[in-house]
């Protein structure tokens, strides 16, 4: 066994005792990360290359500092996002409800559909959708600007090296209750990972000291931001339009109900993650409601 395999060892149990999830896949990737390689190329690393600084990022890690911002980077789906200090790292929860909206994109018979993504932070739903909807026109709304400033580095990489999504992402400066007017009626799809959860709620340290305060809190119930989406989605989609919310896993019946028939949507339905919980809620409009 090489040296930096005994090292990784050695920080899977220093993780482990600290509480975090993964600690073997977390301290592999570190591994990699720093060391310039892929995970499956740790045992090529030389007991001359090891690199000290592995240790000072398992120290971070340890400290509950997320595993995204010590490498800077996530994957989502089939994108890889720069994340950081300000922004929501992307959870695997989210590619559920976005593969969900590309499917029905898909199968839209529309040449060009237009997309919001309300509260884009990474600009990960939005990248994805334009990524694997090739003529999607996908409008992504961010009020953060500390958020907005990922979203914009995020999109402009793309643009660079993928050049099929150059121009398909634009992006806006908006909340959720006031965004993108002049798109009103003409919406083909409004996804959105809101905040959701109850003010004073216990959360994970990744979560509560990293993540932004405005990406998380949503209210007493968690569902302020929730309304809001449900609000503007009328507003935005034309008849027939489709609507797709993620929530936590135990707000399933409270969010299916944000989207009742007196408010002019049917085909409303709750949908599971990989782990079976409930997890987004989808929708279409009619045209018409209160």
């Amino acid at each position: 066994m090489t040296l930096l395999l005994d090292e990784i060892a050695m920080a899977t149990a220093r993780l482990a005792e600290a509480g975090v999830d993964s600690p073997r896949t977390d301290a592999e990737v570190i591994a990699a990360h720093v060391h310039g390689v892929r995970r499956a190329e740790l045992h090529l690393v030389p007991d001359a290359g090891f690199e000290p600084r592995f240790w000072d990022e398992i120290a971070r890690r340890e400290a509950r500092e997320p595993l995204q911002h010590i490498t800077g980077l996530t994957h989502f789906r089939y994108t890889e996002l720069e994340v950081g200090p300000g922004v929501f790292v992307p959870r695997p929860e989210t590619e559920v409800m976005t593969g969900w909206a590309i499917g029905k994109l898909q199968e839209m018979d529309v040449a060009d559909p237009v997309v919001a993504d309300l509260g884009t932070g990474s600009g990960a739903i939005a990248l994805a959708i334009a990524q694997e909807v090739p003529r999607a026109q996908v409008h992504a709304v961010e009020a953060d600007p500390l958020a907005r400033a990922w979203a914009e580095r995020n999109i402009t990489g793309y643009a660079l090296n993928a050049p099929y999504t150059a121009g398909r992402v634009m992006l806006h400066d908006g909340d959720f209750s006031d965004a993108l007017r002049d798109l009103d009626g003409t919406v083909n799809l409004v996804i959105s990972n809101p905040p959701y959860i109850p003010v004073g709620a216990s959360v994970p340290p990744e979560v509560g000291e990293y993540d932004p305060p405005a990406a998380l809190w949503s209210g007493a119930d968690g569902l302020s931001a929730i309304r809001a989406v449900e609000r503007t989605a009328r507003r935005l989609l034309r008849p027939g339009g489709l609507v797709a919310v993620e929530h936590g896993a135990q707000q399933g019946a409270a969010v299916y109900w944000v989207f009742g028939e007196e408010s002019g949507w049917g085909d409303t339905r709750n949908n599971k993650d990989l782990a079976g919980r409930d997890r987004f809620v989808t929708a279409t409009w009619s045209g018409e409601g209160t």
